[in-house]
């Protein structure tokens, strides 16, 4: 091939490439931002060459909080205890003492209104009787769960210690503490008097749980031992500590006997039918009561006999006491709907239904509540 052809060749070709980069090439934009940081490499093990798993990021927007997270766990733990302790003290057996607390000293101040000044004096005084009275009850109801406690699994598996809420451990200390700290708080703060009768009721009710006692296992002494302790140490004791603080006296009332009489004929209907739920687990158990040996619904009529007798007697006691010494138409009025409130709540109960007669019990309590309610206006 001639040379001059040979370099026309190679002069077109060049033209040609040069032509072809000029249509096919873009100018170059500026950067409007600086360049991102290069995609990071996935971590892979350095023996087996397969990627490893990276911990999930967190949102920047929580990145501060996280430190913080450990105060609602501390948190929410100790409210769980708190719940624990409170079905451990069995609110029912609470509500009850409460209302024998300001109902007592609400008796103790109508019946010396002259000295209603004194009120804000005693308020400290008063509030620690009060908790020296729910000690007591978390004493007496916590030892009775810890020695009862095969027993409640199958009668009640929702209680604490049961439940696995709270340990043996744990409620022995809640025990000890409790029944040491309400005798310390009344023997500082009251009479003798009144500190024995809280020892005794304290004792009491130790020994209606603890072996080889086991008060319980019997179901008269297991009767008595609840009215003695709800009936006529609660009531009196409540009313006369009021009065001690107040500087006053012993003083007959005829209000405060016919509730200690009233009380302690319910509480020894609250002894038996309290059994009626926990049937099943008695038995197991080996404890003897009314309602394992004689039935659910022969015991519930009994008992509902033996509640209604008792109202029958409270209207009696208000028609034929001297002028003055009762409200008559309050007391006869009050315990004429709670006589009809037990009628009903008799009929409704299905002896073969662990639902009716938990209901049935409840409505026991609820009388129990009523009454201590109508106390002071009698």
């Amino acid at each position: 091939m001639a040379p001059s052809s040979a370099c026309s060749r190679r002069g077109s070709l060049r033209l040609a490439a040069l032509l072809a980069l000029c249509v096919c090439s873009r100018p170059v934009q500026p950067l409007a931002a600086p360049l991102a940081a290069p995609p990071r490499l996935p971590r892979v093990c350095s023996r087996t060459g397969q990627p490893l798993a990276s911990p999930p990021r967190l949102p920047r927007a929580r990145a501060h909080c996280c430190a913080g997270e450990a105060a609602p766990s501390l948190a929410s733990r100790a409210a769980e205890a708190a719940g624990a302790v409170y079905r451990f003290s069995r609110p029912h057996t609470i509500r009850g003492t409460l209302l024998a607390c300001f109902t007592g000293v609400g008796r103790a101040l109508v019946e010396t209104p002259v000295e209603w000044a004194l009120v804000p004096t005693m308020l400290p005084r008063a509030g620690l009787g009060v908790l020296a009275l729910l000690l007591g009850n978390l004493f007496i109801v916590g030892i009775n769960q810890i020695y009862d406690v095969d027993i409640d699994l199958v009668n009640k598996p929702f209680l604490p210690i049961a439940a696995g809420r709270i340990s043996p451990r744990a409620a022995w200390a809640l025990v000890v503490g409790s029944g040491l700290a309400g005798l310390a708080v009344v023997k500082t703060c009251f009479n003798p008097l009144i500190f024995y009768l809280y020892l005794f009721g304290t004792l009491i009710g130790g020994l209606y749980s603890v072996p080889p006692f086991q008060l319980k296992r019997f179901p008269l002494a297991a009767g008595i031992t609840i009215a003695v302790c709800r009936g006529f140490l609660l009531n009196f004791g409540v009313y006369y500590a009021t009065r001690e603080a107040l500087g006053l006296g012993w003083l007959w009332s005829a209000p405060v006997a016919f509730l200690a009489r009233f009380m302690t004929i319910f509480a020894s209907v609250i002894a038996v039918t309290k059994d009626l739920p926990d049937v099943e687990g008695d038995r197991k158990g080996g404890i003897q009561t009314f309602a394992s040996r004689y039935g659910t619904k022969k015991v519930a009529v009994a008992a509902s006999a033996a509640l209604m007798l008792n109202y029958v007697g409270a209207i009696a006691t208000a028609c034929l006491a001297a002028p003055g010494t009762f409200k008559r138409w309050f007391m006869v009025s009050g315990h004429a709907a709670a006589a009809v409130w037990l009628a009903i709540s008799t009929i409704k109960l299905k002896a073969d239904s662990a639902k009716s007669i938990k209901q049935y019990y409840k409505q026991i309590w609820n009388l129990f509540y009523f009454e201590y309610m109508m106390y002071p206006f009698i």
